[in-house]
């Protein structure tokens, strides 16, 4: 289906022979639609009782669920392991899975796009959901899912069309149309209807921008308008790194900034953009308080450009040609006398949109770490194979060889005991589960054997032990979700006997 291009490209101070950039698109991605639905159907409720929701999330996810799809119990243990908890989860929750879909290839495969060194390490701690989507794709029919949600999508679309296009236009004549030359570029602002509301997520991946917006009352041209400066300013900073470089003492003031994220406490460049765009914004929407108010939340370079977009606006250049000459005239002496004695502000503003850069990828798992967590994969797409039950096996019993560390022995032994039950021997599962409670477990863990024990006391018809060992998973401080309301429901259950 053709989308609304919303990017017009103008014939301002753009010469006959440059090459136009690939054109940016508002539109609707069946990768996302099809991760979100799988994690509706797994257990995902960020605001689902929110007024701000499209009615298309609780339509697709009460359908999906009517459906008690095979892969549904998988779906959900996929979930749990990979559940986030603490301050932020929910946000942390989406941005994981919003990752990943914007980092495979779609359907009917989900595979990675990407080489393994290439992958956002958010995405490539779900790499094991492909296989487990694709399955889920076929099952629930999501092609014809997703072509009978059209009709709302495309509504959705024409809202926010006019006043993207209006904003993106807006941005490209102040600037005089800097995107010729960035011809493997690429600006993409995707609309997902079936996540939790009021929701903004922005990544860069090397030169491609993407932006996933949620239903909200008002369309958020501010933050997608930010997110296309950020597309067009952030290679600039980065061609003059040298230049920067040179200018970077003046950033320890930031450093005192209670109010900065610390993202821009840690990259100059990315907080000399972030400033430039600060002051190009106060001029857009002739707010010139707007330069007073980012210098002092820790954007310390904001009153530099403020003063100096006055003169490009009468240059006539664009600002790619520009920016050379106007970053080399920072003048640090001059900054340090501005800063020295400013007051920064003690509270953040209002959560605003950040392209904060992908986080370090974590260490490679390695020796008993790695063999567990094949296992535990394998464990989980049991369905998929009958033969991954067995291969599970042997990889639990290979990590007991390869560490004498107790918190991995009892994984593995968690890891047995489940296989035992799946195998109907409960008896043996009873002794693993007891050897995973003896061995240091890990609290979610932990809380997870104390509820099978809870189950096999209740089949056990010994309902005095089955309710000891609920209330003693209730009391596992770090267990999780999950695992609380399967103990719950254990100890209900165990009152009906």
């Amino acid at each position: 289906m053709n989308r609304l291009v919303f990017f017009a490209i103008l014939a301002i101070a753009i010469s006959a022979s440059a090459a136009p950039a690939e054109l940016g698109q508002l539109d609707a991605s069946p990768t996302l639609f099809t991760v979100m639905a799988a994690i509706s159907v797994a257990g995902y409720s960020a605001d689902l009782g929110s007024p701000n929701n499209h009615p298309l999330r609780d339509q697709v996810r009460s359908e999906l669920l009517r459906r008690h799809l095979p892969c549904e119990q998988a779906l959900k243990d996929f979930f749990e392991a990979h559940h986030k908890r603490g301050a932020g989860a929910d946000t942390a929750e989406l941005a994981q899975y919003v990752s990943f879909a914007l980092s495979v290839k779609g359907p009917p495969d989900f595979a990675f796009a990407e080489r393994d060194v290439e992958i956002p390490p958010d995405a490539a701690a779900l790499r094991g959901f492909s296989a487990l989507l694709a399955r889920f794709y076929k099952e629930a029919n999501i092609a014809e899912l997703w072509q009978r949600s059209q009709p709302a999508v495309d509504q959705y679309i024409v809202r926010y069309h006019e006043p993207v296009s209006r904003a993106v236009l807006q941005v490209n004549a102040y600037l005089r149309q800097l995107t010729n030359g960035f011809r493997a570029s690429r600006f993409q602002v995707f609309i997902e209807l079936l996540a939790a509301p009021n929701q903004i997520q922005t990544r860069s991946y090397g030169t491609n921008y993407f932006i996933v917006v949620t239903p909200s009352p008002e369309p958020r041209t501010f933050d997608i308008r930010h997110a296309y400066l950020h597309y067009l300013l952030d290679p600039l900073s980065t061609r003059e790194k040298d230049v920067l470089e040179r200018k970077r003492p003046i950033a320890d003031h930031a450093l005192r900034a209670q109010a900065l994220d610390q993202v821009f406490k840690d990259d100059f460049l990315l907080l000399t953009t972030e400033s430039l765009i600060k002051a190009v914004e106060a001029r857009l929407d002739h707010k010139p308080e707007g330069v007073q108010q980012a210098f002092h939340q820790g954007y310390i370079l904001t009153p530099f450009f403020a003063e100096q977009l006055p003169a490009f606006e009468k240059d006539g250049q664009g600002m790619n040609l520009y920016y050379p000459d106007m970053v080399k005239a920072i003048d640090l002496y001059k900054e340090d006398k501005r800063l020295t004695d400013l007051e920064f502000d003690k509270e953040p503003p209002k959560p605003a949109l950040v392209p904060v850069p992908a986080p370090a990828a974590p260490p490679p798992l390695a020796g008993a770490a790695k063999t567990l967590d094949n296992a535990e994969q394998l464990y989980l797409a049991r369905a998929q194979d009958k033969d991954n039950v067995e291969k599970a096996k042997k990889l639990y019993l290979d990590a007991l060889l390869q560490t004498g560390d107790p918190p991995m022995q009892a994984t593995a032994y968690y890891g047995l005991a489940r296989i035992a039950l799946l195998q109907n021997d409960p008896d043996a599962a009873e002794q693993l589960f007891h050897k995973a409670l003896d061995s240091q477990p890990e609290p979610q863990v932990k809380a997870w054997v104390l509820v099978y024990l809870g189950r096999l006391s209740l089949a056990a018809a010994d309902g005095d032990q089955a309710t000891v060992y609920f209330q003693q998973a209730l009391k596992v401080d770090g267990a999780s979700d999950m695992a609380r309301k399967a103990a719950t429901e254990g100890l209900q259950n165990g009152s009906k006997k």
